[in-house]
């Protein structure tokens, strides 16, 4: 399959733009196009056509059982696809939207079933890319769009990323450039009372807690065994290739455990990288040192966590330790992506 790919200049008017009128085309007949949005890039298909939809889980190697999020280009289209939206959703979604969160929803069984995978609710959000917004308008559908990756690998910010994961695999990518969040969108459940977080985002569990009161958050981010209720809560995510831990901790109790363990990969002949912060990038010795932000700005973290990832299959790494932080803020989305990818390999530098 060819995939087309187009750079999209943000300056000009996109709602005209031809590459995003061919490419909302290409929705309305059923074929898949990857597209930025303000968390990670999308691949949508029209969440309306189950063979449309069924190709993103081809495309992908995604599991059946893992639902999808939709995306609609503002709310007054909601209430044709979800039964009720309960007070707390009109309160976030007058706060967040559009934006990086998704909320869970009663669905009205006029969606393709392999998005809801076979649940009562589907996941709806509105983004904030103009590109994304500009694609949604022109087509007029509701997009079914999980992150344009290989399934388990690190989702993609950058164009490239989807054309190393998905090229002659897709039918299109529009390049809108660099995302801005760099972690997906968080989900929250707001079919019942408190509103139940199932996946931590852009949107923190701070800033939710500000406009509904309390939230809590479900036991399914850490216990696998549960038919996933959102995308990113069940299988290995965001993985590179090499066997990867996640080290938490503060200071030089962090970073002399770390150090530790990567001698000791190096010893034992494995080609080993190290993920860390810029404080700490000195003060390491591997094959390759990766910096994803400064813990000054917990938002870089954020956004450079996925290219660094993918770093280390461009080099071949083959053994990764990463630094951790404590679960607060954008920091709570990053730490469970990183413990995703790690498999759950999560070692507390001040314990043996």
């Amino acid at each position: 399959m060819e995939t087309k790919h187009w750079q999209i200049d943000g300056a000009a008017d996109l709602d005209q733009n031809p590459a995003i009128r061919e490419a909302a085309a290409l929705l309305r007949e059923g074929h898949l196009v990857a597209f930025p949005t303000e968390t990670v890039y999308g691949l949508g298909a029209d969440a309306t056509d189950p063979e449309a939809v069924a190709s993103i889980y081809r495309a992908k190697g995604r599991p059946s059982d893992n639902p999808l999020i939709v995306h609609l280009a503002d709310e007054q289209g909601l209430s044709e696809w979800v039964r009720e939206i309960p007070e707390s959703g009109r309160l976030l979604a007058r706060r967040f939207w559009p934006g990086p969160l998704t909320l869970i929803l009663p669905h009205r069984g006029n969606l393709a079933p392999q998005v809801t995978a076979g649940l009562p609710t589907v996941g709806v959000r509105v983004p904030s890319h103009p590109v994304a917004l500009a694609l949604l308008k022109n087509c007029g559908l509701p997009v079914a769009a999980p992150s344009a990756n290989r399934s388990g690998k690190p989702s993609p910010t950058r164009a490239g990323h989807v054309w190393t994961d998905l090229g002659g695999r897709i039918d299109a990518i529009l390049d809108g450039g660099v995302t801005g969040v760099g972690v997906e969108s968080t989900v929250v459940d707001v079919t019942v009372n408190p509103p139940v977080l199932l996946r931590p985002g852009g949107v923190t569990l701070e800033m939710l807690g500000e406009v509904v009161g309390e939230v809590r958050v479900d036991p399914g981010l850490r216990e696998e065994g549960e038919s996933p209720r959102s995308p990113g809560m069940k299988y290995r995510h965001y993985a590179p290739g090499g066997e990867m831990w996640v080290i938490t901790g503060e200071g030089e109790a962090q970073v002399s455990r770390i150090q530790r363990m990567a001698d000791e990969a190096m010893q034992s002949g494995k080609k080993t990288g190290i993920l860390c912060t810029e404080e700490h990038a000195s003060r390491y010795r591997a094959d390759w040192i990766v910096v994803c932000g400064t813990r000054s700005r917990p938002d870089t973290i954020a956004r450079e966590l996925y290219g660094a990832l993918r770093r280390f299959d461009e080099v071949g790494a083959q053994w990764i330790a990463a630094e951790g932080f404590p679960p607060r803020g954008v920091l709570h989305s990053v730490m469970n992506r990183l413990s995703k990818a790690a498999e759950g390999r999560v070692i507390d530098s001040g314990r043996d």
